[in-house]
């Protein structure tokens, strides 16, 4: 835009509102003639006007003996074509979305000052509040993989009735997006899925900042502190892992993420209202196959130091960790009862019978269930209770006799390999005198 030195406040107040009413006209949302009357100005003024704007830019609302175009005038013509564009396609989009698509798609490399007074000015979008009350930023860690963020945000993604959780993992030294996904709602069972998937993408990282849900934190008293020695199933699974778990005790306490979260309002139902996307299958493919890394592109950050803090998993078993673990005890007839279902135990080689002991029930993210005795996996089930494999190889089953000792065995004979006669270094006859 031009320069506005040397001209007096009152003349530039005057010359903003000319700004705003014709780049109202030009949007569309008002006529050339209703802008005359709120300027106050003959229609053979406003005329004027628009061709002196079209031929000089702002800068010939000032003064006209300026004798020539500013060289950082934008022809109305494309002015006009850009105020079109966001009226018509991007109107839901915030003034930096709507600026990189304009460079982006349609190669309209308009500075990003120009679009944030032209849109405001033309009352396509509403003008900024003013900042609140002066904070101090925490410093971010410097190393990626020394702190992650997790949380989710109920929005409708869509623009329609549907109300989804997007729930999202990023980096607190670098704001990189590690996991981001559409679920019917944020659960131990969410949560453990994204988890997982982050360590076996990345490996174990050092430490977890969420708020105070009750899938993360048991909190004895509400709104009061969280007792960090009852643990969550997500607590006892980063627990086994040597992850630390840091919780959040205000919305500003996690600003980076609350500030991220307002960055995915204001650009994902757009996107995929840009794509035609209407279900959560499509749009959780095109976020992990797209929006992601174009996410993390314009918005991730370089960490304060080199290296990563991220370490290789070595010989978990995240298949038994991120599961949703229960203790039985197991019946006498060797089965164990676990919602509704009755799961039977195959007979093992280390124990005549399991009848009596304290088992448990991993239930997997997938549904599928677990029997574990210590380091002893006894079977694999389906979420019906169906025995898919038995771990162990099952032995013979051994009837106690009715004095209650099991009887002795006959073993085999010795197993020895008879020895032949050229295997011998002696002679099984005596030798005959030549």
């Amino acid at each position: 835009m031009g320069s506005m030195v040397g001209y007096s406040k009152a003349a530039m107040e005057r010359a903003m509102k000319v700004q705003e009413v014709i780049l109202r006209a030009m949007a569309k949302r008002i006529t050339w003639w209703q802008a005359a009357e709120i300027v106050g100005i003959s229609d053979r003024w406003m005329r004027r006007w628009r061709e002196r704007y079209q031929e000089f830019g702002y800068d010939g609302l000032f003064d006209k003996r300026r004798g020539k175009a500013s060289p950082r005038r934008v022809p109305m013509a494309l002015a006009e074509q850009v105020l079109q564009f966001y009226r018509e396609k991007y109107f839901d989009l915030n003034v930096l979305h709507f600026h990189q698509k304009l460079v982006e798609e349609h190669g309209i490399r308009l500075s990003y000052t120009w679009v944030k007074l032209a849109l405001p000015g033309a009352g396509l979008v509403a003008r900024e509040r003013k900042r609140g009350v002066h904070r101090k930023r925490r410093q971010r860690r410097p190393l990626s993989g020394m702190l992650l963020h997790i949380d989710g945000s109920r929005h409708r993604w869509f623009q329609d009735e549907r109300w989804y959780d997007l729930l999202v993992i990023l980096d607190d030294a670098t704001s990189e997006i590690y996991y981001a996904q559409l679920v019917e709602e944020e659960s131990t069972v969410t949560v453990m899925a994204a988890l997982r998937a982050v360590i076996e993408r990345k490996g174990l990282f050092c430490g977890l900042y969420s708020d105070r849900g009750s899938h993360f934190w048991l909190t004895p008293k509400v709104g009061g502190k969280v007792d960090p020695h009852r643990l969550t199933q997500v607590g006892r699974a980063l627990r086994e892992l040597g992850i630390q778990m840091i919780p959040a005790y205000s919305p500003q306490a996690r600003g980076r993420s609350e500030r991220n979260f307002g960055t995915w309002q204001g650009r994902l139902p757009q996107e995929l209202r840009l794509q035609g996307m209407v279900s959560v299958e499509e749009a959780n493919r095109f976020l992990r196959e797209h929006y992601i890394a174009e996410f993390n592109r314009s918005f991730q950050v370089r960490a304060a130091e080199r290296g990563t803090a991220f370490l290789p998993r070595s010989g978990q078993n995240l298949d038994l960790i991120f599961s949703l673990q229960f203790e039985r005890a197991v019946n006498r007839d060797n089965t164990v009862s676990f919602q509704h279902l009755r799961l039977q135990i195959e007979a093992v080689r280390w124990r005549a019978t399991l009848a009596g002991c304290t088992v448990r029930v991993h239930q997997h993210l997938d549904g599928t269930l677990t029997i574990t005795h210590g380091p002893q996996r006894l079977g694999r089930y389906s979420a019906e209770g169906k025995l898919l494999f038995a771990k162990m190889a099952a032995g013979t089953v051994v009837e106690k006799t009715r004095g209650g000792k099991v009887p002795t065995p006959t073993f085999p004979p010795r197993l020895e390999i008879p020895h032949s006669t050229r295997d011998s270094h002696f002679p099984t006859t005596p030798a005959t005198a030549g």
